[in-house]
């Protein structure tokens, strides 16, 4: 501009001079401004194949399937002449030669070039400034032909890929090897590709062959910083793929970018996330293969021929081959529809079903070293390897090879050269996958009710009282499993305390019912509302019991019967003294917060068989290791214990419990000395 400002003014050609602000293009990598202008263009005639493009696109399974019609069929509709040329050096050269005349003719291989120019040109470099060199007399006019100066689009060179790649059609076996390929299963890019790679594949495809490279695109999110920017060098919030997996494993960030979204939507990445999604599922899935091998060669396990029959299997070990059963067929659903977030989502699901549940609940039997638990856990762990090994190639490798491969030698030498597990639909028990969810969610409520009493959980309590549907179902061993949780003696129904332990209040819940009855919900709600306490009760009582309820409410001119549900009511329960009481979604458990002298002392118990567990891991011994112990204590401390002498020996392992005389441990809260020596 100052340039232009002075030579005008020197000319005094100057009306006036005056700054303004106007927009216009900068280069989105650098902020360069830069200057648009036209020029001449080669196009490809791409209208003339709307239609065929349009036929292409509708056979193709696009993923996520919005994109057909949205973002690329639009884009198809829209379609203009593809503008091919580029005023650059390097690339493709544009294969067009021009005489004088303005004749053109386009060659379509070195051999044919060579038989033009009158020369073997087979070896000649064909790129610039080689083939610039190359001329030869026109076929219509005999003047000199010289190519145009244009290269090619580097999108057409991509998207000349399913046969170029081949050297197709001039070099020898390349029309077998095209043949046999074309098209492609499936291909993956970025988002941004529907108006390139996808693009200049389906086109040149359907130019040539009139038929799309591809039969099925997923079509990927971007990936963004931690701040939900998308990453960029010229910004500075690259984070280089390869430190990355140096310091959070290969797998890590495979399992993240893979299970952490699906694979079309934009993905934040940072190391917090990604450390967490190790903590939570990779490192509980490493933790439970150790778990088992631990056990394994404690028991000496064997993998037996054939499968354990049903009738050795406990409850526990039945309802988790459900849950793998079920997974398998989940996943292998996800992995076909490349749904790799549904996938990692039932994968994470099952490894916390496994360990925080299964392993959790069958510890006992793992440790009496139960044939049926080890092949159960076996069995899940090698399956569930099999299943996550595509998403995370490099741990499950080490599984495989650690513990398939040594259980069982003539399996395959790879998980990667296993078969994919097929589910097995009889083994599939919807019921009872259904009465150990309710079991957990009762623990749950359990707990809550536990942490508003401020009662510690190793301190066992008499009852618990239970409200929920499906409770009359559930069998002893689940049941056992409520009971072992919530550190309860005994478990009943709630309705069996009558209205002692709650006072119950219902309110309607206008969401529900107004998508039900609309304008009637006013007069429904004044009826549940004004309804006496009694009948209240009786109400929730019979919906907890059967789901549903018939309702009577009256207005101006007749009474009206409705049919109500639970999530139609909004349920208080005020728990009276002596007990804590915890609610959801209908169901509720009541602990009876009541302390004998018997259950203080069962406490102290557990509180001291808890202290020699620690300590014999502080001392590093075995799991099966055989230990004396010393232990002095206060006397309410030492009444306990050698009360139950028996019971800790058989928890902790201990042979003897040798009372030593004035040690106790001020510091220890419960005021207990322990001494651990190995047998």
């Amino acid at each position: 501009d100052k340039a232009l400002v002075k030579d005008l003014k020197s000319r005094g050609l100057l009306f006036k001079q005056l700054q303004y602000e106007h927009s216009y293009p900068h280069c989105w990598r650098c902020h360069t401004v830069l200057i648009y202008y036209a020029q001449p263009s080669w196009y490809i005639k791409t209208t003339a194949i709307k239609d065929a493009l349009l036929r292409e696109n509708a056979k193709t399974d696009w993923h996520p399937e919005t994109i057909k019609t949205g973002r690329y069929g639009d884009w198809l509709n829209n379609n203009i002449d593809w503008a091919i040329s580029r005023n650059r050096y390097w690339g493709t050269p544009l294969p067009i030669w021009r005489c004088e005349d303005k004749h053109e003719h386009c060659v379509g291989s070195l051999a044919e070039l060579g038989a033009l120019a009158g020369k073997d040109l087979l070896q000649t470099d064909p790129h610039r400034p080689y083939v610039d060199d190359i001329t030869f007399p026109c076929p219509k006019c005999q003047k000199e032909m010289t190519r145009t100066p244009e290269v090619i689009d580097c999108w057409f060179d991509s998207g000349a890929m399913p046969f170029a790649q081949w050297g197709y059609p001039h070099k020898e076996g390349s029309k077998e090897k095209f043949e046999g390929s074309y098209p492609a299963d499936f291909i993956a890019e970025a988002i941004d590709q529907t108006r390139g790679w996808f693009y200049t594949l389906m086109t040149i495809g359907t130019l040539v062959f009139d038929k799309s490279s591809y039969e099925s695109v997923l079509c990927l999110g971007h990936i963004l910083d931690k701040d939900g920017r998308k990453m960029s060098k010229h910004l500075g919030n690259v984070l280089e793929p390869i430190p990355l997996m140096d310091q959070h494993g290969a797998d890590a960030v495979r399992w993240y970018m893979l299970a952490a979204g699906s694979p079309w939507s934009a993905r934040r990445v940072g190391h917090d996330a990604i450390s967490d999604v190790v903590r939570k599922t990779l490192l509980t899935y490493w933790n439970t293969v150790s778990f088992f091998t631990l056990y394994a060669k404690a028991s000496q396990f064997t993998v037996a021929i054939t499968p354990m029959e049903d009738s050795k299997l406990s409850t526990m070990d039945r309802w988790i081959l459900s849950e793998m059963n079920l997974l398998i067929a989940g996943v292998d659903k996800a992995y076909a529809e490349f749904d790799s977030q549904s996938a990692g989502s039932l994968l994470a699901t099952f490894i916390d079903d496994l360990s925080n549940w299964y392993v959790r609940r069958s510890r006992r039997k793992f440790w009496d070293g139960d044939a049926a638990a080890l092949s159960t856990l076996y069995t899940c762990l090698k399956e569930l390897t099999l299943l996550m090994a595509p998403m995370v190639p490099f741990i499950t490798e080490h599984v495989w090879q650690e513990l398939v491969q040594v259980a069982e030698p003539n399996s395959p030498q790879s998980v990667h050269l296993a078969n994919f597990p097929t589910s097995n639909a009889a083994k599939i028990d919807p019921k009872l996958s259904q009465s150990v969810r309710l079991s957990r969610r009762l623990v749950e409520l359990g707990r809550a009710a536990r942490s508003q009493s401020k009662v510690k959980i190793r301190q066992p309590l008499a009852r618990a009282l239970v409200a929920a549907n499906g409770w009359d179902e559930m069998d002893a061993e689940i049941r056992s499993h409520i009971s072992d949780e919530l550190n309860v003696i005994n478990l009943d129904e709630l309705a069996a305390a009558g209205g002692e332990l709650v006072s119950i209040s219902v309110k309607a819940n206008f969401k529900t019912l107004g998508a039900k009855f609309g304008p009637k919900v006013q007069e429904i709600s004044k009826a549940i509302t004004q309804s006496s306490k009694i009948e209240q009760a009786s109400l929730v009582a019979k919906l907890r019991t059967d789901s549903k309820a018939p309702f009577t409410y009256k207005n101006d001119t007749d009474s009206n019967t409705i049919e109500i549900e639970l999530d139609d009511l909004v349920i208080t329960e005020t728990p009276k003294d002596g007990w804590s009481v915890a609610s959801h979604n209908g169901e509720s458990v009541a602990l009876d917060l009541e302390l004998t002298p018997e259950l203080i002392e069962a406490g102290i118990v557990r509180e001291v068989i808890r202290a020699i567990q620690e300590e014999r891991k502080q001392s590093g011994f075995d799991i099966s290791d055989r230990i004396s112990v010393r232990w002095g204590g206060s006397r309410e401390l030492t009444a306990a214990v050698t009360n139950n002498l028996e019971i800790i020996g058989s928890e902790t392992l201990a042979t003897s419990l040798v009372f030593v005389a004035d040690k106790s441990n001020s510091e220890n809260e419960l005021g207990l000395w322990l001494e651990l020596a190995k047998n």
